[in-house]
């Protein structure tokens, strides 16, 4: 019974480091950009799109499925630094656990 009580305590604890990472991970923000830099998107660690920056140059109105591109391809890139970085977070804490829902 002692065993089961200090596997809850640690996991209680697991918990409470994990719900801080989590809220920590949100203030943090990645860059990912396509069209060499034409268009940036700010993603955090929440997987939010914080916000898109385009360069006037790459808005053409002949060749709007050229921005549909660029702005998917660095929003995409965006969230899987995004993920990378909440992963490589949590791993710190689970010891590279693979636990669902990280």
């Amino acid at each position: 019974m002692k065993n089961m009580n200090s596997m809850m305590k640690k996991a209680q604890n697991l918990q409470k480091k994990m719900m801080k990472t989590q809220a920590e991970l949100a203030t943090k923000t990645i860059e990912a950009s396509s069209g060499g830099g034409m268009v940036k998107v700010i993603a955090n660690g929440a997987q939010k799109i914080e916000s898109i920056v385009m360069e006037k140059e790459v808005v053409d109105p002949e060749d709007i499925e050229m921005l549909q591109d660029l702005v998917l391809a660095a929003v995409n890139d965006a969230l899987n630094k995004s993920q990378e970085m909440v992963t490589s977070e949590m791993g710190k804490l689970t010891g590279g656990l693979n636990l669902p829902g990280l």
